[in-house]
């Protein structure tokens, strides 16, 4: 690799961390809105490998990651067992650039400040169903262009701490930790990647926010990283985000937009928060779907 793009590089990563801070302190004294406004509209240009899962932003290459889900096949004497899903990206104005398969059932996508990558959690991430190949945390190549690359690197494997084999963990990367909803509950269990058990563990107060467990979804909770509303929820029976703190308080409830659709499997993925809005996946509009970036705070 050459000098000069040695230097863009190092460039790009400080770039990147200085924004993600700058991100952070300002959106601290944010405050929930009643409604929700929707900022952006990212249209799928490229059928979904299954069902895509979460989206993350790269703040320093501008471009949005949208992550398919999908097992890997079994193993035969002619395939080894590698998830066919894809990473979709996207410019800053949600337009399409390019589609590959660095090889996992993505879960969860997001950027990490520290590493200046956009990293993605696996389906089974804890080993709950027993050890997979490529099970764990790993960071997703781009190019320079902001193009997704088909190679990725190794972060970590399998952690038990993550609990539910279908969690789709939020990052916090100012504390480095992650927020892992457990299935049909109201707990979320907040990770630490380098210890084996959970560091704490949340229990939402749903009937506060006037929900139940069975109306919400079902393995995501984001992170906001607005102070003392950091927790958003979304609540698909009622068409609402539900904002809570980092004790599981409920402090806030936002209404969806009129216009967002949406379906069964919104419980289960087509979520994520990135650049400051909580993203959900429209599946009847357009020709492969669209996630809508909402706003929900002033």
């Amino acid at each position: 690799m050459n000098t000069r793009l040695n230097l863009f590089k190092k460039s790009t990563l400080i770039t990147g961390a200085f924004i993600s801070g700058i991100a952070f302190s300002a959106i601290s004294l944010a405050e929930v809105r009643t409604k929700a406004t929707t900022t952006i509209k990212i249209p799928m240009a490229v059928e979904p490998s299954t069902r895509p899962q979460t989206i993350a932003y790269h703040p320093a290459l501008m471009h949005y990651y949208v992550a398919d889900g999908g097992l890997a096949p079994l193993a035969s004497m002619t395939e080894i067992p590698i998830s066919k899903s894809k990473v979709h990206a996207f410019d800053s104005e949600g337009k399409y650039v390019n589609t590959e398969g660095p090889g996992y059932d993505n879960r969860s996508v997001y950027y990490n400040p520290e590493s200046g990558l956009i990293e993605t959690i696996t389906y089974n991430i804890s080993s709950a169903f027993g050890f997979a190949p490529n099970t764990g945390i790993f960071g997703l190549q781009t190019e320079d262009s902001g193009e997704i690359k088909n190679t990725s690197t190794e972060i970590i494997q399998f952690n038990p701490a993550f609990g539910d084999s279908f969690t789709m963990p939020s990052y916090d990367p100012e504390n480095k930790l992650y927020y892992a909803k457990q299935q049909r509950s109201n707990k979320v269990f907040v990770v630490d990647r380098t210890k084996r058990e959970p560091i704490a563990k949340i229990d939402l107060d749903l009937k506060a926010a006037g929900a139940k467990y069975d109306d919400v979804s079902d393995s995501f909770v984001a992170f906001s990283g607005v102070k003392g509303e950091e927790l958003v929820l979304l609540d698909i029976d009622h068409k609402a985000a539900l904002v809570f703190n980092l004790k599981g308080e409920f402090v806030a409830k936002c209404a969806l937009p009129k216009e967002l659709k949406l379906h069964a499997k919104n419980y289960y993925n087509g979520l994520g928060y990135t650049n400051e809005m909580l993203f959900v996946y429209n599946e009847n509009e357009g020709e492969f779907g669209t996630y809508h970036g909402i706003n929900i705070y002033k």
